[in-house]
């Protein structure tokens, strides 16, 4: 698949799928890109904010990056656990090729693709990645969670009732569980409270907020937290990275 964008809208050119395939490939594109989002109205919501107003202003139309799997984003969201961002994508590079399934024909750097719950359940993931045994147990029971309920990553009532959902699964708190309601099931009112990111791009001469502040701070923002979310880590992304 091939994804391009220009003159304001997406193209997608995609290879090896069948015309009565293309229907289902068309709807997680459209959750994956957040295509049926009104900008317009989650705009007006945040630029209410006068510290959201020059980011929503500076990045118009941003949209929420959705789930092209959610098992997949899921174990992301558990790699990402108290690392950089650069520190995830690496983690998740090596469970890839330590448990994927490889491409009969790899293309370009595509060379497996994710492993599925089956793969994880027993693997020894904290080994292969060399990081903290409990998190590699988190993905673990995340599997065999996904495994025992095919409706893991359905549609949530809630958010609150999303994020019992998955902190009932063991080692899986409060920011991950948000983070994937925010990815994978695309609860707009989402929001990784204590995020480091979040509370980087807020801080002012006094320094950062505290989660408790933060979480204040956001009732201004809802019903679009998880937006709101997306311009800070935007936000702070470019002051890091001077882009």
């Amino acid at each position: 698949m091939t994804v391009e964008s220009g003159d304001g809208c997406l193209q997608a050119t995609l290879r090896g799928v069948g015309t009565g395939d293309a229907p289902a490939v068309s709807a997680r594109l459209c959750r994956l890109f957040d295509c049926d989002a009104d900008p317009a109205a989650i705009a007006v919501c945040l630029a209410r904010d006068p510290v959201l107003a020059p980011l929503v202003a500076a990045r118009p139309g941003l949209r929420l990056p959705g789930a092209w799997d959610p098992f997949e984003t899921g174990c992301r969201a558990i790699l990402g656990q108290q690392v950089s961002v650069a520190a995830a994508i690496g983690l998740a590079g090596t469970l890839v090729a330590a448990f994927g399934t490889p491409l009969p024909e790899p293309f370009g750097g595509l060379t497996h693709v994710f492993p599925a719950p089956a793969d994880l359940v027993e693997a020894d993931v904290a080994l292969a990645l060399n990081m903290p045994r409990v998190r590699g147990a988190a993905i673990r029971a995340l599997a065999a969670a996904a495994l025992a309920d095919r409706d893991l990553f359905a549609p949530a009532e809630s958010l609150e009732a999303a994020v019992l959902r998955f902190t009932a699964i063991r080692g899986i708190g409060p920011w991950t569980a948000q983070y994937i309601a925010m990815r994978a099931l695309k609860l707009p009112d989402a929001l990784p409270v204590g995020d480091v990111g979040l509370l980087r791009a807020l801080a002012t001469a006094t320094g950062r907020p505290s989660a408790a502040e933060l979480l204040a701070l956001a009732e201004a923002w809802r019903p679009f937290r998880a937006y709101a979310a997306q311009h800070l880590w935007a936000a702070d992304e470019a002051a890091v990275t001077g882009r």
